[in-house]
């Protein structure tokens, strides 16, 4: 598989978990191990693919938190802060490893299970390829798909699925 993946020594900080922990969620892992996916907040499509994981993600899998975010600033530095034409529209931050651009979101989508894993047959393709087509609508999708004036804000029954 070739995946987009960062160590954790790139970003010390980003195994920072300890104001993270917390209950058991409804599949047994503590909220210290769910994967974080990080999104640009204000982006149209980025809301609607958050929205679809959340949606599809019934066993409440992973966090999310907005790239304009404290916890993305915590945990994945200035360079990460969404910008208008930025392809840093996702990172999928899974234990100790980051992903980025078309690895974040293929990752994502196949860690829902079922059907869902079908679309990690797109790895097939080689990262260059695959991200270069995801840097084309990562720098069109205020055009394409509109852009908020502030970031997402959960529904009360979203809320412990998102991190500020």
């Amino acid at each position: 598989m070739n995946d987009s993946v960062h160590s954790g020594a790139k970003h010390a900080d980003q195994n920072d978990w300890s104001d993270h922990g917390g209950p058991e969620n409804s599949t047994g892992r503590t909220d210290q191990a769910r994967p974080i996916l990080f999104f640009d907040g204000v982006c149209g499509l980025c809301n609607r693919f958050v929205d679809l994981l959340l949606k599809a993600d019934r066993r409440n899998r992973f966090r999310y938190a907005p790239l304009q975010g404290e916890t993305a600033r915590r945990m994945l530095g200035p360079r990460d802060q969404a910008q208008a034409g930025d392809p840093h529209s996702f990172v999928f931050l899974e234990k100790d490893k980051r992903y980025e651009q078309s690895s974040a979101v293929l990752l994502a989508l196949r860690r829902l299970g079922g059907a869902w894993r079908l679309t990690g047959l797109l790895f097939v393709f080689p990262r260059p390829i695959r991200d270069f087509v995801y840097r084309i609508v990562a720098r069109n999708r205020y055009r394409w798909f509109g852009r908020r004036d502030e970031c997402r804000l959960p529904t009360p029954e979203e809320r412990d699925r998102f991190l500020p």
